[in-house]
């Protein structure tokens, strides 16, 4: 029974992708929640060093990212950001 669901699920999941056209300039918007002594300090680094990233991700820097509250999470995607990455 709960194979039949998932099945379904998937069967859905296929149609909405089929039918989700994406338009060629489009970026998505990135937020980066990064740990001020690791992830923080490591894109500070390629700052400094002229690395470049691109422009459509913001960084967000937290004092350690083990106490990130999934609530800012949500909030970013009410907000309108596509995709949250976290990195500590």
């Amino acid at each position: 029974m709960a194979e039949e669901a998932l099945d379904e699920v998937n069967q859905q999941v296929s149609t909405i992708e089929k039918t989700r056209e994406i338009p060629p300039e489009w970026e998505p918007n990135i937020l980066a929640f990064a740990c001020h002594y690791c992830a923080f300090a490591a894109a500070d680094l390629a700052g400094v060093s002229r690395l470049s990233y691109p422009t459509n991700v913001k960084i967000v820097r937290l004092p350690c990212t083990g106490k990130l509250d999934y609530i800012y999470i949500l909030r970013a995607f009410e907000r309108g950001i596509d995709g949250v990455f976290t990195a500590g």
